[in-house]
């Protein structure tokens, strides 16, 4: 069963962010918190925790689109191609914030992204999120957790979420409760941005 530890968002205790670090190393599968609803995801560079990730989601680990959780955009030169000024520009405006943008993947991938030809980027505005990738080094691979319920789209309760996924994974964060609304999901790999799906985040940056 998985480890359920407590992390407040006002001031994330590092050593509970230290032991959810250590098990995302260890190639463990953990459920965080974000800025907009729960995210289950594993150490960029854990080739068993990603296979995991994508069983557990019924996905070929080729044909997965999932996010990299990133602190922000310092690094972004390791996971996507060179970008202009314009795209850059949205990015600043936009993150942190609830947005996932798509953007053409770079030559310096880890080696189980190398044949993406785009990656979806996410820099949450949450101190919890923040703090876990910032400790770890690198980013996030991550999904959302969708309840089977049709009504609630997303699981927002961390202990039902606990109740749940506790045989799945092998840590989950309770950081309170999360949104049920997803990120806005945008384009930016073409010529010109393109609104993939409408969340929370606002069109306004565009």
């Amino acid at each position: 069963m998985a480890e359920l530890i407590r992390i407040y968002e006002e001031n994330p205790n590092p050593k509970a962010v230290k032991r959810v670090v250590d098990i995302l190393r260890g190639g463990g599968l953990v459920i965080y918190p974000t800025d907009t609803v729960y995210g289950l995801g594993c150490d960029i560079t854990q080739s068993k925790a990603l296979d995991r990730l994508a069983r557990i989601k019924g996905v070929k680990l080729e044909k997965a689109n999932w996010s990299f959780i990133c602190e922000d955009l310092s690094n972004l030169s390791d996971y996507v191609r060179q970008i202009d000024t314009a795209t850059f520009k949205i990015l600043k405006r936009a993150l942190p914030g609830p947005y996932t943008f798509i953007l053409p993947g770079g030559k310096d991938l880890p080696r189980d992204f190398k044949k993406k030809k785009t990656v979806g980027i996410r820099v949450p505005d949450h101190a919890i999120a923040h703090a876990l990738v910032r400790e770890l080094g690198h980013p996030i691979v991550s999904t959302s957790i969708r309840d089977d319920d049709d009504i609630i789209e997303y699981t927002t309760d961390p202990e039902l979420i606990y109740e749940k996924w506790g045989n799945l994974v092998d840590a989950v964060v309770h950081g309170g409760y999360g949104g049920n609304v997803a990120s806005t999901v945008i384009d930016l790999s073409g010529t010109a941005p393109e609104v993939v799906r409408e969340g929370k985040g606002s069109l306004d940056i565009l």
